[in-house]
């Protein structure tokens, strides 16, 4: 005889509520009731509303600002129901916190990321949905199974109406390469590399490019944009060299305040990214934030059904095939 299937269960922490609700209108299952609140000293306080024994839940919490709070409403949240008897926890983090600190670059700095797997894990958590890691290996640092899923298929979908004449596919530092030769194939374009010096942890400083831009149109593409220091130097370096309209596409748009008067500012056309968090929006600057709703919610019924969520990176070619 085979067992049944557990019943799925979908919470959201505070970060993206709006996310969660698009998630659920998808997947057809309604977001759980769970009062999340804080007291008078700032300590968070999580209720699950409803009975959860033996189900299969997931709990939507990105880490975005404010990272450690978020972060740890996450934790409580997987502890509560831990403790109510869930038969599986699923942490869907559409945006990973603390990704970029992954190695140690520098003496006596600690591999934060390593930390907070190993805390997901210790608070109960089954296994983790996430999107776009800044770095791959991150998912090495779990002892629990890890699905990652790419924002690209959900960007490509609107770049190719947007791109209509000729591109080239810039990254704007030699990390991110392997990401813009991703775009590029998927587009047909040309491939480019923006070399950059850092200052500090909210300067850059383009320094040249490696490739040719001359008379053609630039997506710049990022995994994270947080002070847009990175992209607008960039983009000002790719207007010297002769690009025309320049764009953005960056999977996670973190922006905090400085970043605001930059983009204004800057060379850039239009930055296209996801609701992975909520973007915070840019007077008088373009922004396009595309859904990726349907792409975290069949994630999320493909683990919930035991099935394969590999198919999930595919990118149609334009075809409609």
């Amino acid at each position: 005889m085979f067992a049944l299937q557990p019943e799925m269960k979908v919470f959201s922490g505070s970060a993206n509520r709006e996310l969660a609700k698009r998630i659920c209108d998808y997947i057809g299952a309604p977001l759980g009731q769970a009062t999340i609140s804080s007291f008078p000293d700032g300590e968070t306080y999580v209720k699950i509303e409803e009975n959860i024994r033996g189900r299969d839940v997931f709990i939507i919490q990105p880490t975005c600002p404010p990272t450690n709070e978020h972060l740890m409403e996450l934790l409580i949240m997987v502890d509560a129901a831990r403790r109510a008897s869930a038969d599986r926890i699923t942490a869907v983090i559409p945006f990973f916190g603390y990704a970029r600190q992954d190695r140690k670059d520098q003496p006596r700095v600690p591999i934060t990321a390593k930390l907070v797997a190993n805390l997901l894990h210790a608070a109960g958590v089954s296994r983790v949905l996430t999107m776009d890691l800044h770095a791959q290996q991150v998912q090495g640092f779990f002892d629990i199974p890890v699905d990652h899923l790419y924002s690209m298929p959900v960007l490509i979908k609107y770049l190719r109406t947007r791109l209509t004449r000729k591109t080239v596919v810039v990254s704007p530092d030699v990390g991110g390469l392997k990401m813009a030769s991703a775009y590029s194939q998927a587009l047909g374009a040309n491939l480019a590399i923006v070399a950059k010096q850092r200052k500090s942890a909210s300067e850059t400083k383009a320094l040249y490019v490696i490739g040719e831009v001359e008379g053609c149109d630039v997506l710049l593409v990022d995994d994270i944009t947080e002070t847009g220091g990175t992209l607008a130097s960039a983009a000002t370096i790719l207007k010297e060299h002769g690009a025309l309209k320049i764009y953005a596409g960056v999977s996670h748009a973190v922006l905090v305040d400085v970043a605001i008067p930059r983009l204004q500012k800057s060379e850039i056309e239009e930055l296209i990214t996801t609701n992975s968090t909520p973007v915070r929006p840019v007077e008088g600057f373009t922004t396009t934030v595309l859904c990726v709703s349907e792409l975290l919610g069949e994630g999320m019924k493909r683990i919930h059904n035991d099935e394969s969520v590999s198919s999930l990176f595919k990118i149609d070619n334009g075809s409609g095939k």
